[in-house]
């Protein structure tokens, strides 16, 4: 069941929230917390029954694994050992079980059938979540929390498909914290606000991105060759079709969240205006980027062992983390992309670290590192889109203007001094040509809204929305900040409307094929 269709909308939450505004206000916790289990087993089933079987064994296992490593002292390490084991297992087989048979037939020359195995909704989110208690719990960092407290915690819905990756300790308490129960009609309006700017993000902003990027990637696939024009502008639409797509998610889930009381993490805040790559990891996927940080990259050494390893574990977390999000060797050199990039960062932080006390030098030097980053991002996402190889290289020979350039037939002039440069531009095709001026304006836009305007955590941060375990920089203080009033009810009310309105072409959101 999608976040952005009649079906969740006007069917699954209303009854879901009827039911659970009913319990709480008989002050019924547990049944209440009952129910929103229940309701999230329902959520979870809509999209394929059979797999609530391997989600309710696997929380199961988990919990009662998770209570073994914190009571039985001698046998802690094998008990988490194993459990690593089983849930990576589980994980393997269903995401990456295809992946590898094809990879071996193709290494080898072998002819083993694939499988064909239908991947879970969620696998990747659930499977991290758990790894993180049982390591907490091997720690010492978790509670006796009881068995009903801990399926809400993997199963509860706004976050059971896509995220954020939240920590037990995040979210269990707020299941039981009684200050929630006195300000669930507050929360109804905040939640329903924040769901409502996702939902128009996503339907109207993202879906209306994506008509300009696939037909690109599509031509890409099919072998077509992509003039410069063409190449960038499928590149740049799809760029912030997952911005928008992903920060849509975010927030629906988010003001989903909060309907119910709870607060969940941040995850995602305006990436597309990091001054480095680095920053950028901290902005997009935070909770992801948390969870590398802690359960990979401090265990595989972090920065504790010399330079050279330090640069090594960066390298080896974003290669795993590319495989995290899909079983393909494009996501494998995505996640290296992003691997070598970080390591790029850190040498010239370490060269240029003299320069950095001086203002002239951060004055000149950061517009450019801005851009740069931006830049880099966006060739990154085109193997993260791009269906093989070959679709990737032929995008990137685009962009690199190999295949020339098309422009209007208006612009002869503009066309003859670039061939007198070198550059072959064709002026004769450009109206049967993938993009035009409708992409031109869509990008435009979207990158002012994504680079220009406050993200949604600014706009209501006069009721702190979500988590922030970083306490951002940009602490947004303009007029543009969402209050309990009616203008703002009417802002968010067109919002949704058009949200709405939008929904008639249901679409994927795309971190859910993770």
């Amino acid at each position: 069941m999608l976040f952005n269709s009649y079906t969740f909308v006007f069917l699954f939450l209303p009854i879901c929230l009827l039911g659970y505004y009913v319990l709480v206000g008989r002050r019924l916790l547990e049944p209440a917390l009952t129910w929103l289990v229940l309701c999230s087993l329902f959520f979870y089933g809509w999209w394929n029954p059979v797999y609530i079987a391997l989600l309710v064994a696997s929380t199961l296992s988990n919990f009662l694994l998770g209570r073994l490593i914190s009571r039985q002292q001698d046998w802690r390490t094998p008990l988490l050992a194993f459990g690593i084991a089983a849930n990576l297992g589980v994980l393997g087989y269903y995401k990456y079980c295809d992946f590898f048979i094809g990879t071996l037939n193709s290494l080898s020359g072998s002819d083993f059938n694939l499988l064909h195995i239908v991947l879970p909704l969620g696998i990747s989110f659930i499977t991290f979540q758990k790894i993180a208690f049982l390591v907490d719990a091997y720690k010492g960092k978790t509670h006796e929390y009881n068995l009903l407290h801990f399926c809400l915690f993997v199963t509860f819905f706004p976050q059971l498909l896509a995220g954020p990756i939240v920590h037990h300790r995040e979210l269990i308490p707020q299941f039981v914290r009684l200050e929630n129960l006195e300000k669930l009609s507050s929360n109804l309006g905040i939640g329903l606000s924040i769901f409502m700017v996702g939902l128009f993000k996503k339907t109207v902003l993202a879906d209306g991105a994506a008509a300009h990027a696939n037909p690109v990637f599509d031509a890409a696939a099919s072998g077509t060759a992509l003039t410069l024009l063409e190449a960038w502008g499928g590149s740049l639409a799809y760029s912030l079709q997952l911005y928008f797509d992903f920060s849509g998610y975010s927030d629906m889930a988010i003001g989903l969240a909060r309907m119910f009381g709870v607060i969940l993490p941040l995850n995602f805040f305006s990436p597309y205006r990091a001054r480095n790559i680095s920053d950028f990891w901290r902005r997009w996927h935070i909770t992801l980027s948390r969870f590398l940080r802690d359960y990979l990259y401090i265990p595989l050494g972090g920065n504790r062992s010399g330079e050279a390893r330090r640069l090594v574990n960066l390298m080896i977390t974003m290669l795993l983390g590319g495989l995290w999000h899909g079983a393909a060797w494009t996501f494998v050199v995505w996640g290296g992309l992003h691997g070598a990039y970080l390591v790029i960062h850190r040498l010239w932080e370490r060269l240029t670290a003299p320069l950095q006390r001086f203002a002239l030098w951060r004055l000149g030097f950061t517009p450019f590192a801005y851009l740069l980053t931006f830049l880099s991002v966006i060739v990154a996402w085109v193997f993260f889109r791009a269906s093989n190889f070959d679709a990737a290289w032929s995008i990137l020979q685009g962009m690199a203007g190999l295949n020339g350039i098309s422009l209007h037939p208006d612009s002869a002039g503009l066309a003859e001094r670039l061939r007198e440069l070198g550059l072959s531009v064709d002026v004769s095709l450009y109206a049967t040509r993938l993009v035009g001026k409708d992409t031109l304006n869509w990008v435009i836009a979207l990158l002012l809204i994504a680079t220009c305007l406050p993200n949604t955590a600014q706009v209501f941060s006069r009721i702190t929305p979500a988590l922030d375990e970083y306490g951002r920089p940009e602490r947004y203080l303009g007029r543009l900040r969402w209050s309990p009033s009616p203008q703002w009810a009417l802002i968010v009310a067109f919002l949704g409307l058009a949200g709405i309105l939008y929904m008639s072409q249901v679409s994927e959101f795309i971190y859910f094929q993770f």
